[in-house]
């Protein structure tokens, strides 16, 4: 389908000039800032750099991506709210996405003041591919949302691209769980597709929920819109440099991710032998849905051995989303689970 970014862009955006530092400009330079109101005193009394240079080689290189396709959120939910709110015009246009799936979408879009379509996944948790041609055969809808692993669901979405090829608007593709999977990350349909967004997170797999930074990649055209009209210091100074200290050691962090991988089976294999589960859904993610008998009975008895879970929405029934902890977290869980 051809790509237009003009007429997807909200109109009154197009001439807005966004907020602009020099700033960026004297990195490393010794220089007397008296242009900001800062206080002139203070650990932190300097606003941080606005556009995280070192931040974003380091992201780019690792993730095979020129700089230049790369923005970065307060984490995701900046990032799924700021999408929304380039695109789509308040009281007029619509959002699709899968259900279930990651409630932001649909929190952000009713504070956005826009229409939420949804795709409601079968017994496995895929899109039906006619359902979904039937459906965007109708829709006026600029945003398609994915979410693939799924979150609560955590199956990945199998032919992730037709679904991509398929719809007119912008894809925003959330792989805020994809370290953990054996699917390809869809950056690689970044220069096939122009109107794809991906979404990564260095809270789950790089174990930085803490520093709040999502990240963003598209074309160079999409991501110079995120980068003109962010926030001016939407990363914070330490965000950044804590962020960058950690992603010098790539083995340590992969080290984790296999670990928790291992934990993973051993947890898996260990729920399906406790009588009060009734299933195990796939998982390509760092949790586990389960299925219990009275998920809210289990809830609470976990609740009171001091391990929060969490008790998911109305349209998945008795089911409680199970995040894989350290060996000892785990081994608690499944004692407490034993003795239902």
């Amino acid at each position: 389908m051809e790509f237009n970014l003009e007429k997807l862009v909200r109109p009154h955006l197009k001439d807005l000039k966004s907020y602009a530092t020099l700033r960026d400009i004297y990195v490393g330079e010794k220089m007397f800032f008296l242009d900001a109101s800062e206080n002139p005193f203070g650990e932190f009394n300097r606003y941080p750099q606005g556009n995280p240079v070192d931040l974003k080689t380091c992201l780019a290189k690792i993730n095979g991506v020129k700089e230049a396709n790369l923005f970065l959120g307060n984490g995701s939910d900046e990032l799924i709210d700021f999408t929304q709110r380039i695109f789509c015009e308040p009281g007029k246009d619509s959002i699709l996405m899968m259900n279930p799936s990651f409630v932001m979408y649909e929190i952000y879009a009713k504070m956005n003041n826009l229409k939420i379509e949804k795709l409601n996944l079968n017994s496995d948790f895929q899109l039906e591919k006619s359902a979904f041609l039937q459906t965007v055969s109708k829709t006026e809808a600029k945003l398609l949302f994915l979410c693939s692993p799924n979150n609560p669901t955590g199956n990945a979405i199998e032919d992730l691209e037709f679904y991509i090829q398929n719809f007119s608007g912008i894809v925003v593709v959330d792989e805020a769980y994809i370290e953990f999977s054996k699917e390809v990350s869809a950056v690689k349909l970044l220069e096939k597709y122009p109107n794809l967004i991906v979404l990564k997170t260095l809270s789950k797999a790089y174990g930085m929920a803490g520093l709040r930074i999502g990240i963003g990649f598209a074309s160079e055209e999409v991501a110079r819109l995120y980068n003109r009209f962010k926030p001016p210091y939407n990363i914070s100074s330490e965000s950044q440099k804590l962020a960058l200290e950690q992603l010098k050691n790539l083995p340590q962090i992969e080290e984790n991710i296999s670990k928790i991988l291992a934990e993973k089976e051993r947890l898996k294999n260990s729920l399906s032998q406790i009588s009060q589960i009734v299933k195990i859904y796939p998982s390509e993610a760092n949790f586990f849905l389960v299925e219990f008998k009275d998920a809210e009975f289990a809830y609470k008895k976990l609740l009171e051995n001091k391990i929060l879970t969490s008790l998911r929405h109305p349209a998945l029934k008795n089911c409680l989303r199970i995040s894989v902890g350290t060996t000892e977290e785990n081994s608690k869980l499944l004692n407490v689970l034993a003795q239902i």
